[in-house]
């Protein structure tokens, strides 16, 4: 049958629309995927992306000192062995540039990596948990989009055994890992929220300032109350008269953007890190609500809160006319006791009275919470490691005395004179006094915890026993389930119903 003009007319009408349509999918497909492609590179969530890993710190442990930024290489010197931090670049070679942001949330808050492997807590996955999906995708569009790629591996992580296996970290995070996201308490106020989202969250201070348990977990009782950390120890940062309870909020504010307040505290060690890295560059609000969440956590131990707050105490005294000439040789071995080697290595810089310099470059000695606290593992651990913290374009620095030193290398006996020396003159007269043993403990890494200690064939009896006692508790079930199956039925007799 021959098409009439009308039919073909009706058909050629139909392919327009056919086509038109097609064009306008194609139109809109492009339109979507140009909005898709510029998506990741919006500028609001790449900023809030970019302030979100300030806020936790990220640079801290991913970017090796003279390294490029988030390419890892970072050594954490941890009890268990040194700890690598890896390449957190967008580098598909190197670094996370394959990740889904599903992978990538899954290593940031359950500390498993694309390929299915562990990362050592070192890595504060337990705290980060907390943060919201809004946040790990923000995270996730500056990581991917805001940072340049570095297409080197960083160093590998090798502990010994049996912290080599990290198949072990299941367990671990079966037993101590909380995966609850942050939920606000509706009977605080937002500020105290947005204190708690940041301390227990993105900021973890609970890493450094909340005592870990014989398995490395952090004891949420005591959350805050301070620990050791390697050779420095983390105060008290409590509400209470232990804690922070003498500290006037606007001192805290200021304590926590410089690391520095006169007549009371100076960073060092990994809060020096945490404000050079970090807390500077929060915002003012940030940094009170950290403040207001921070009067509302309670002392652990308020009965052993010191009558005398330990930046009061101390005031200025000077050994110095009497060590001038009262030795025919200056040479360093011949310096001996701690109020000569006081004034051989710390009066230039701090004052023969301990007065510290008039520009506040180089701190008092005296009201000054690290010698008045009545533990002066920070001031050894400050004599062996000194300070470094740039704040603001301006670096404060004091020298190393250990073996790295580029000034003079002092022994342990040495810095436990000079140790207590300085307390008992500037500091807490009333201090522990400090031994060349306890100086040689601080300066190979502090005190080991129990789990470090043990040999490894103390871990493979252990092993050998749980795996013992896991096997007989399958074997126990298996048995168990068995004697309640009932016998099968008889087969009915020939001819039944």
């Amino acid at each position: 049958m021959k098409p009439t003009p009308r039919l073909r007319a009706g058909r050629r009408a139909c392919v327009a629309r056919v086509a038109l349509s097609l064009a306008l999918f194609a139109m809109g497909g492009a339109a979507l995927a140009g909005q898709a492609a510029s998506a990741p590179a919006d500028n609001a969530t790449l900023a809030r992306g970019k302030y979100l890993a300030i806020a936790g710190d990220c640079a801290a442990c991913h970017t090796a000192p003279a390294g490029k930024p988030f390419a890892g290489g970072y050594s954490l010197e941890s009890p268990l062995g040194a700890i690598y931090a890896t390449n957190i670049t967008p580098s598909k070679q190197a670094g996370i540039g394959n990740y889904t942001e599903a992978q990538f949330a899954r290593a940031v808050r359950e500390g498993v990596r694309a390929d299915g492997q562990h990362l050592y807590p070192a890595m504060p996955y337990t705290s980060y948990a907390k943060v919201s999906d809004e946040d790990i995708h923000a995270l996730y569009v500056y990581f991917m989009h805001g940072v340049e790629p570095v297409d080197v591996r960083a160093a590998q992580t090798q502990l010994a055994f049996p912290f080599s296996m990290r198949s072990t970290l299941a367990a671990w995070n079966v037993l101590f890992l909380d995966r609850e996201r942050f939920r606000p308490d509706p009977s605080k106020s937002e500020q105290v929220n947005r204190g708690n989202y940041l301390v227990n969250g993105l900021a973890h201070c609970g890493a450094c300032h909340t005592p870990r348990s014989a398995f490395m977990n952090e004891m949420s009782s005591k959350a805050l109350s301070g620990a050791q950390v390697g050779p420095w120890f983390a105060p008290d940062i409590t509400s209470g008269d232990s804690g922070i309870g003498r500290w006037r909020d606007e001192a805290l504010v200021e304590y926590l953007r410089t690391g520095r307040l006169a007549g009371k505290a100076n960073a060092a060690g990994p809060m020096a890190e945490a404000v050079q890295n970090s807390l500077q560059y929060l915002t003012d609000a940030d940094l009170h609500a950290i403040v207001a969440y921070l009067r509302t956590v309670p002392s652990v131990s308020p009965q052993a809160a010191p009558q005398t707050a330990a930046f009061s105490l101390g005031g200025p005294y000077s050994d110095e006319a009497r060590q001038r000439g009262a030795e025919k040789s200056n040479s360093h071995d011949a310096i001996r006791g701690g109020a000569r080697l006081f004034s051989a290595y710390c009066a230039s810089c701090h004052r023969p009275d301990g007065g510290g310099s008039r520009d506040g470059q180089y701190p008092a000695l005296y009201h000054n919470t690290t010698t008045g606290h009545p533990d002066p593992t920070n001031v050894v651990a400050t004599i062996l490691n000194g300070v470094t913290r740039t704040v603001g374009g301006k670096t404060v620095a004091m020298p190393r005395f250990d073996e790295k030193s580029v000034v003079a290398s002092l022994s342990d006996e040495d810095i436990a004179a000079i140790t207590n020396y300085v307390t008992a003159h500037y500091g807490n007269p009333k201090a522990q006094p400090v031994s060349a043993e306890r100086v040689s403990a601080l300066r190979h890494g502090g005190p080991r915890p129990l789990i470090a200690r043990l040999p490894p064939a103390a871990w493979v009896t252990a092993l050998a026993l749980a795996l013992a006692i896991m096997l007989a508790a399958v074997a126990f079930i298996v048995r168990r389930r068995h004697s309640r199956t009932p016998p099968p039925r008889p087969p009915a007799p020939s001819g039944s119903r």
